[in-house]
């Protein structure tokens, strides 16, 4: 495991860190609690030192599991980041009840990477004004937390302005192949670590969108180097190459996506790649955006969603239907997925959308959801449909 460090805080963070939002899952989808602290403790067990969850994550689950995962010692071994729900906070007075919650959540005395979670511009305007800035002085002072942080998914042109506003010691950013350009974005990183900032990376592999069912024209870039990886790897190492970058979040379910993104960070210096390889990421980069539909990571903010829609699931079939050459299997899988065939449960078609706007406010990529379903019903429920969901319920045997 290779090891950078913050200056602001003289912490050693492994470049590899355990994101708790997307657990290993049972069928109910509770979170696979055996199968996800195995993983959590091999991930830690070789070289992993940092773990980071949130109060929302799998619906509130994620820090009382992390609670426990980390018994047994290993919360002495690890760096450990949660997050203040910005969102939900009405008055100062919240802002240490979050927080005393969370300590208690997480079975621990202190927090040692405290982050204020998911600002945009006018958020951080509020909570600042509620005095956020003064919980986190107090709060590092008591020792209840020992460095202030916060999540960014705004628009590029408020993350300076946050940046400077408070005596950071770190950030997180959104940062792949995709999004140069999108929210923080490379000026953000540089600017964060011009200031000495540490700074973690989340959703690296666009919430998976750049792993899985790579289209046959972006595997056919990826086949033309002439070293061989695979698209994970090509995109960790990307966000590695950056020496700004601190430690780069992955959310690990899968016991062979852990061995493989471990054994990929104990190699992925900064600065490493040629520049060949950059100009082929570039490629993928240009192919992926001539392709994709919509940018959604499957991050959930937006869910429940209070009209059964389950929004990340449409968009992710709405983005394969133009990645994969295989439009009739694809417009099959969105009604066996979406009608419950595959899995015992309601219909969350997009047709369900009433329009109430509740996840446009909460999209992190600022996706207009509401619209971007519509095009979904449109493309995903249009002649044959009723016919495809009759199919899929046969083939899976429900009536």
């Amino acid at each position: 495991m290779l090891y950078r460090k913050i200056s602001k805080t003289g912490d050693e963070l492994s470049i590899l860190g355990f994101g708790c939002m997307r657990l290993p899952t049972k069928a109910d989808g509770s979170i696979d609690e055996e199968r996800g602290i195995k993983q959590v403790r091999y991930a830690i067990d070789h070289g992993v030192n940092y773990v980071d969850t949130a109060w929302p994550y799998h619906m509130g689950a994620s820090e009382p599991f992390v609670g426990r995962a980390l018994a047994d010692g290993y919360r002495k071994k690890v760096k450990l980041a949660t997050k203040l729900p910005s969102w939900l906070i009405e008055k100062r007075e919240d802002m240490d009840k979050f927080l005393n919650a969370q300590l208690e959540k997480l079975k621990t005395d202190h927090i040692d990477y405290y982050l204020v979670h998911a600002l945009v511009g006018d958020l951080w305007d509020e909570v600042e004004k509620l005095g956020v800035a003064d919980f986190l002085t107090k709060a590092k002072a008591d020792g209840r937390i020992r460095n202030a942080g916060f999540s960014f998914h705004g628009a590029g042109t408020d993350f300076n302005r946050i940046a400077d506003a408070y005596d950071w010691d770190f950030c997180q950013i959104q940062y792949n192949i995709l999004d140069e350009k999108n929210q923080a974005g490379t000026a953000g990183l540089e600017y964060a670590a011009s200031k000495g900032l540490g700074v973690i990376i989340m959703e690296p592999l666009r919430g998976g969108n750049l792993t899985r069912n790579v289209p046959p024209a972006v595997r056919t870039i990826w086949d033309q180097a002439p070293v061989k990886r695979t698209p994970a790897e090509w995109a960790l190492r990307w966000v590695w190459n950056h020496p700004e970058v601190t430690v780069v979040l992955s959310g690990m379910n899968d016991e062979m996506h852990i061995r493989e993104n471990l054994k990929v960070a104990d190699r992925a210096y900064p600065n490493s790649l040629t520049e060949a390889e950059q100009q082929l990421v570039k490629r993928v980069e240009n192919k992926y955006r001539e392709l994709m539909k919509v940018g959604c990571t499957g991050c959930r903010y937006c869910m429940p969603c209070p009209s059964g829609v389950n929004i990340p699931l449409c968009f992710e079939e709405y983005n394969n239907l133009y990645m994969a050459d295989n439009p009739d299997g694809e417009k099959f899988m969105y009604a066996a997925r979406l009608g419950g065939a595959v899995a015992l449960g309601t219909p969350e078609f997009a047709s369900l959308c009433v329009q109430c706007g509740e996840c446009r406010e909460k999209c992190p990529q600022h996706i207009d959801v509401p619209v971007v379903l519509e095009s979904v019903v449109e493309e995903l429920e249009g002649p044959g449909f009723e016919e495809r969901v009759a199919m899929a319920r046969q083939a899976f045997k429900q009536t």
